[in-house]
């Protein structure tokens, strides 16, 4: 009952649209709950056995010696599986994480709603379709930005001092994507690749397809490119020379000159890591906008 005084906000007003999202996506927001706080558990957990699992690995040298390989040869040396595992599993989530929330942007919060006539049904209830679609876009924006960003930081105080050889070199894909503002770039364009898929297939199984393909093909190309966002250094020396294990190679070549040999080699030093997830950021959240202008702009342009 209603509080003398008082009155139910109306679905028009900001308050009432947010809370009818929220009910009505109620299903996916405690599955995304239950989730975050399932790996934010297992990160704190994780972040317990750090020390055991720095002095389970074996050692290495850079130079190698008789007794110990070079560290920069070694691709993974022996460390607690739990600790490795773990650490896996997270970051994978973390970098995979816009494949599901496009696939549910396109199903469920738009292809469905158009689908049934909810979203119709909503627009004679003084909500604009503007202010609807606006709604059913911020409020998931800002869950996952907190959600994502949120289980970020904790990922990167799980991983310590980020010892490669427990928790994978910086430039590994899911690494990088996992470790910085990317992963959130990545869910903000993926909701947005949804959303315009729902408004232009009005069906819930083809938008979400749609969406799932669409965010699949930007994954791939940006994970593909991704040495080419930022310049690389390159290093030329005479002989031989070994590049440091947190190098991220990009090109190698050996070739006389003169008689004498050199080594010649272009790479991203560790140094590089900030400006390549700024640029993929931004390119990530460029492409977020255009898909959310785009929404907007069909949505206008089919209402009769």
């Amino acid at each position: 009952m209603t509080a003398p005084g008082t009155a139910p906000a109306p679905a028009g007003r900001p308050g009432g649209l947010v809370r009818t999202v929220a009910r009505t996506h109620r299903t996916a927001l405690a599955l995304a709950l239950l989730v975050l706080a399932a790996a934010t558990a297992a990160l704190v957990w994780l972040h317990s056995l750090t020390d055991e699992a720095r002095a389970g690995h074996s050692a290495c040298a850079t130079p190698p010696t008789d007794r110990l390989p070079s560290c920069a040869a070694v691709d993974a040396i022996t460390a607690d599986d739990t600790y490795t595992s773990g650490l896996s599993v997270t970051v994978t989530l973390l970098s995979w994480v816009m494949f599901p929330v496009a696939a549910w942007a396109g199903g469920a919060l738009t292809g469905r709603e158009l689908e049934s006539g909810t979203a119709r049904l909503a627009w004679t209830q003084s909500v604009t379709p503007a202010r609807w679609l606006a709604a059913k876009l911020a409020v998931p924006a800002a869950l996952l930005t907190a959600g994502t960003g949120g289980l970020v930081l904790v990922n990167v105080w799980a991983r310590g001092d980020a010892d490669p050889d427990l928790a994978g070199d910086w430039y590994y894909p899911d690494v990088f994507v996992s470790t910085g503002p990317v992963a959130v770039a990545y869910a903000l364009a993926g909701l947005a690749l949804g959303a315009l898929a729902g408004l232009v297939w009005r069906r819930a199984l083809p938008a979400a397809g749609v969406a799932l393909a669409a965010s699949l093909l930007l994954h791939t190309f940006l994970e593909r490119h991704r040495e080419d966002l930022w310049p690389p250094v390159t290093r030329t020396e005479a002989g031989s020379f070994e590049l440091p294990r947190s190098a991220l190679q990009v090109a190698w070549a050996d070739s006389p000159v003169n008689g004498v040999p050199l080594t010649r080699a272009t790479f991203h030093p560790e140094s590089h890591f900030w400006p390549l997830q700024y640029v993929e950021s931004g390119l990530l959240l460029a492409v977020a906008a255009v898909a959310t202008a785009g929404a907007f702009v069909l949505l206008a342009r089919r209402l009769p």
